[in-house]
């Protein structure tokens, strides 16, 4: 059964306990240059888990400050792994979307296809790999919660089944009114592991919320159920077309002859 996250915003008080807890299980380097949160934190190959600081809008219009912890969604049905040709990405039954670099080939068709731009690329390394958050599957594959889930010190994230979890949600929306009537991930591009719930607008927190319900491997799915067919189509018109240039190569090539034997009698 698939696991998942909920994700309280409006508890985070941006400790960064999560992002700490995330280096050291996963061995990241901490680099000055690239923080993991503030305004200007970014993911990248040694972030994989960052806590935003936002400046929004309350219910009552009222600027407020929020912090928005970020990292790999875990779709239900992830792009990145229906894009992998190589499977170096594959979606755990138990919900993670884990990355097996030594099957990488660094296409990085995984980057172009996530709608979450979560994958990232070890640019600065001599043998570059595929970096994002993995949802500690080793914890998960021994029943334990992720790294980031445990460390929180005010209960910011709750870690259960996603069935489970997307009713703990609705409850909590219908018992408090301070919260918006919408859970993020929910059906996100056909749903994610990785939940949030908010009272403000998740478009101020900088989540993407134009993405619509279809999952993308759908429209990918789609298309190349006809590529027996286009290649089969193609190798065709490719071997008519080699047919038809020898052939004329020929032919030019037998009249070259013809005209050269008649050039000889002539002199004859």
């Amino acid at each position: 059964m698939s696991k998942g996250v909920l994700t309280d915003i409006t508890k985070c008080i941006g400790c960064g306990s999560c992002v700490v807890a995330c280096k050291m299980w996963n061995h990241l380097e901490y680099d000055h240059k690239q923080p993991a949160s503030g305004p200007a934190a970014k993911l990248n190959d040694k972030n994989w888990t960052v806590v935003n600081t936002c400046e929004v809008q309350d219910t009552r219009s009222e600027p407020v400050w929020r912090f928005a912890k970020r990292q790999c969604m875990h779709c239900e049905e992830p792009a990145c792994a229906s894009a992998c040709f190589s499977r170096a990405l594959q979606k755990n039954a138990d919900g993670p979307v884990v990355y097996y670099p030594e099957l990488c080939v660094g296409c990085r068709y995984c980057m172009i296809a996530c709608p979450f731009d979560i994958p990232k690329y070890e640019w600065s390394k001599a043998a570059p790999q595929i970096a994002k958050c993995q949802l500690c599957s080793s914890r998960l594959a021994k029943g334990e919660a992720p790294a980031c889930v445990v460390v929180c010190p005010t209960g910011v994230m709750q870690f259960g089944t996603r069935s489970e979890l997307l009713q703990r949600a609705r409850n909590i929306i219908q018992s408090d009114p301070q919260y918006i009537p919408s859970i993020y991930g929910q059906d996100e591009v056909g749903g994610t592991c990785w939940l949030y719930i908010s009272d403000v607008p998740f478009a101020q927190l900088g989540f993407r919320t134009n993405l619509g319900t279809v999952p993308l491997p759908w429209y990918t799915h789609r298309f190349l159920k006809n590529t027996p067919f286009i290649a089969l189509g193609w190798g065709a018109l490719l071997t008519a077309m080699s047919f038809y240039i020898r052939r004329r190569k020929e032919m030019a090539e037998n009249k070259q002859e013809t005209e050269k034997e008649l050039g000889d009698k002539h002199e004859d």
